[in-house]
This record gives C-alpha cells, sequence and structure tokens, in this order.
C-alpha cells in the first residue's frame, strides 16, 4: 500500500515504520512543515522521496491544507500517517482523507488530548500512562482509537523518563495498526466505528492482549 507520512520533528515513529521491512506498505513521501526536521535526514537516508511544505508560507490553515492535499495527491496515497505533525488539519483536510488517515498520541486517550501528555500526567498522580493509535477525525485526539500501550508510572519519574517509556511502546503499536489497515484487516466503517477483521471494536485493543499478527 502507497504511504505517506507526515512529521514536523524527529520522526522516530518514521523510522520505526522504515525498519520494519515486512510492513506490506511503501513509504512514497514524506512531508515535514518544518524544514529542519531530523526526520526528513531518516526518510533521505532511506531513499524515500521528502517534501517541505512550510505552514509559514501560507496566510491560513485553509490554504496551508489545500496545498498539502495538492501535494499528497502526486504521491496517491492509501493511507496517511501522521507520525509528530505538529498541525491541527482543518475539517475539509481531515473529510478528504476520512478513514485513511491514522495518529499517534502520547496518552492513554481520551485521557490528556493535546500537548504535555507526560507532564499533565504526573501532575494529575496517574500510575498509568501510555499511548494511543487512532483514526484521525475532525475532533482534535477525539477520532476512535484501535490499539493502546500501557506504560506504568514509576516513583522518581519526571516527563523526560517517562516519555522515553511510553515512546518506546509508541514504536510497536503503530507499525501494528498500520499492517492491519494496509492488509484490509482494519478499517472505519460508515459509522465512524474501526472494525478489525469485520469486528467493531467497542473499546481500543491493548498491547498486552494482541493475539493476532
Amino acid at each position: 500500500m502507497p504511504v505517506a507520512v507526515l512529521i514536523s520533528g524527529n520522526g522516530s515513529n518514521l523510522q520505526a515504520l522504515i525498519d520494519r521491512a515486512d510492513l506490506p506498505i511503501r513509504i512514497r513521501a514524506v512531508v515535514s512543515n518544518e524544514p529542519g526536521a531530523f526526520g526528513l535526514k531518516r526518510a533521505r537516508r532511506a531513499g524515500i522521496e521528502t517534501r517541505v511544505l512550510s505552514h509559514r508560507d501560507y496566510r491560513s490553515r485553509e490554504a496551508y491544507d489545500a496545498a498539502l492535499d495538492a501535494l499528497l495527491d502526486e504521491f496517491e496515497p492509501g493511507l496517511i500517517v501522521l507520525a509528530g505533525f505538529m498541525r491541527i488539519l482543518t475539517p475539509t483536510f481531515v473529510a478528504r482523507f476520512r478513514g485513511r488517515m491514522l495518529n499517534i498520541h502520547p496518552s492513554l486517550l481520551p485521557r490528556f488530548r493535546g500537548l504535555h501528555t507526560h507532564r499533565r500526567a504526573l501532575e494529575a498522580g496517574e500510575t498509568v500512562h501510555g499511548a494511543s493509535v487512532h483514526f484521525v477525525t475532525e475532533e482534535l485526539d477525539g477520532g476512535p482509537v484501535v490499539l493502546q500501550a500501557r506504560v506504568p508510572v514509576l516513583p522518581g519519574d519526571d516527563p523526560e523518563k517517562l516519555a522515553a517509556r511510553v515512546l518506546n511502546r509508541e514504536h510497536r503499536i503503530y507499525p501494528q495498526v498500520v499492517r492491519w489497515f494496509a492488509q484490509g484487516r482494519l478499517r472505519l466503517d460508515a459509522a465512524g466505528r474501526p472494525r478489525l477483521d469485520g469486528q467493531v471494536l467497542k473499546h481500543p485493543l491493548q498491547l498486552a492482549e494482541l493475539t493476532v499478527g
């Protein structure tokens, strides 16, 4: 399946996809809104075409998303993967790729939508934190969640230590969800519900529960 990956920074989840040579995908393009994003170097090292589309060159979110839409059309992706893409997408753009766009968020959604999730989890006294892979909808970090990974909050944790452990789990669950989608096993139905192997996921799957390939 042809895939386009959108990034803004380090691109470690992009690297996790690149490293999984067994995935039934071809990353046709990596697009960043930040010209200095290290993820662009990761893509180039892997021989993947890269594009920079800076949001600073556009006067509105709508104008930027229209340009991004046109750029993506060049690569005809079957799936858009957001991997640290720090942009709030417009409803028009999201609707264009409904059911074909995934995101990973560093919390156990619906807890801690938005930014600074690790600090907020620690301030809230959480004992368990984690990451979630979800379909993208118009609601920020509010799309249907497919798979989560839980990480214990340990004594002495700070945001950086907790983030590192969560990131390790992100690198496991994101390729798995991408695999399911590329295999045709995962889809978003007309009612906006995620289905895996034809069954509605009434609750997010958990990494420890996985018995499927």
